[in-house]
């Protein structure tokens, strides 16, 4: 790597420890650099970027919105730009700094015990942020807002998708409902729904197996998440649609709540991670993808945490 880019990275760690500190004398001393040194990178920086980054008020600085936001950034970045200078791969048991992944509360539920606690004891400093799954997902993997996004909806290039289990959905009743062991694809169009607004506010899988049929459906509720669908339930005729295995685990904590087959229609779908390709060699990505391949294996296969 040229010179003057070893100097940048060295500038965006000392950048890294002011927007920590917030003061510059503290940044220099962490940094050990003096005081004149650690302010004339700041200047550099200044004049790079274009925007302050930092505002002295009183005997502190306030962070920009800029600086905000590269704050976020260069948690993440500046892990794996060390790597690369340094040539080295990824030791996760040393590893710092942000894993952002993007998913459901189906995909917590579920996959989250067999991969969440995983991460942490194996890399016990790298913090793990789970991000709500939006119609805005696949544009924050794009951009570099997150790591890996896990999807039933299989994106074009340069976004890669690969498949981890399959999963087929099932209604939700009340106990009381008056429907009995499976619902007709006519009667299901016609009922009332309590719908999770996974993208767009629908559930795109749901709505197009629908369409397919020549159908629709009305919405009586629109929920953020599958877990909450359940608060709508009681004592009506209301239903809501989702993973088995997400169904399964929520029916078994509410009493008053069972499983009724969705149309015969439906079909199952297949449940994979997204990624963008830029990160497909990434040391540390590689490693995310492997811990998640794992922890869904382990999961279909009925192991400890199922």
């Amino acid at each position: 790597m040229p010179h003057s880019d070893l100097g940048l990275l060295h500038d965006l760690r000392a950048l890294s420890i002011m927007l920590e500190e917030r003061n510059v004398t503290r940044a220099a001393g962490r940094f050990h650099l003096s005081q004149s040194s650690m302010s004339r990178t700041l200047q550099r920086l200044r004049a790079l970027f274009g925007d302050e980054l930092l505002v002295r008020t009183g005997g502190e600085y306030e962070l920009t919105p800029r600086a905000r936001e590269m704050q976020r950034e260069l948690a993440q970045l500046l892990p794996r730009l060390e790597r690369l200078v340094a040539g080295q791969g990824f030791d996760p048991s040393t590893a710092s700094g942000v894993v952002r992944i993007i998913a459901t509360d189906y995909t917590i539920t579920t996959l989250g015990p067999h991969l969440l606690p995983k991460l942490f004891l194996a890399a016990p400093d790298l913090e793990v942020r789970v991000q709500q799954r939006d119609e805005g997902a696949f544009a924050d993997l794009e951009r570099g807002r997150a790591d890996i996004a896990m999807s039933v909806l299989q994106p074009a290039a340069p976004l890669r998708w690969e498949q981890l289990f399959t999963d087929d959905v099932v209604c939700v009743v009340d106990r009381d409902h008056p429907v009995r062991d499976r619902f007709a694809l006519a009667d299901y169009a016609e009922a009332r729904h309590v719908v999770v607004t996974l993208v767009h506010g629908e559930q795109p899988m749901i709505e197009r197996w629908l369409q397919e049929f020549g159908h629709n459906r009305t919405a009586a509720v629109r929920v953020a998440s599958f877990s909450s669908a359940f608060a709508a339930l009681p004592g009506t005729t209301l239903l809501t649609t989702m993973p088995r295995r997400m169904a399964e685990r929520q029916v078994a904590a509410h009493p008053w709540a069972r499983l009724v087959e969705a149309p015969e229609e439906f079909d199952a779908f297949p449940y994979g991670m997204v990624w963008h390709a830029r990160l497909e060699s990434d040391p540390m990505h590689s490693w995310l993808r492997r811990m998640i391949r794992a922890a869904a294996e382990e999961m279909t296969s009925g192991g400890p945490r199922d």
